[in-house]
């Protein structure tokens, strides 16, 4: 069973960038396609982007295309998330998640906070 650990919130200004990461362990993270989630306060969480796990086709949903990006370092066991021009709605609880296979994703890391102030 793979463990997942977000790690690179913060608060940063509009416009300004942060990158996220999120570390396997217990199992080599090339095994698993990773998804990033959001969740706001008071609203549910929300698909942000998705890398399959060879990395050559990233997904992302639409507020974020252009300002995002997916990347992977299987050697590093790493996903890591880079959010560029960042605003203030970008405000949420991020996670990222694991799936061996389609279907849901079984697998959670603990969410890293990013707070974008205006």
């Amino acid at each position: 069973q793979v463990q997942l650990v977000e790690s690179g919130g913060g608060l940063v200004q509009a416009g300004g960038s942060l990158r996220l990461s999120c570390t396997a362990s217990g199992r080599t993270i090339s095994a698993y396609s990773i998804a990033w989630f959001r969740q706001a306060p008071g609203k549910e969480r929300e698909f942000v982007a998705r890398i399959t796990k060879s990395g050559n086709i990233p997904t992302y949903t639409d507020s974020v295309r252009g300002r995002f990006t997916i990347s992977r370092d299987n050697a590093k066991n790493t996903v890591y998330l880079e959010m560029n021009s960042l605003k203030p709605e970008d405000t949420a609880v991020y996670y990222c998640a694991a799936r061996g296979t389609i279907g849901a994703y079984p697998y959670w890391g603990q969410g890293t906070q990013v707070t974008v102030s205006s």
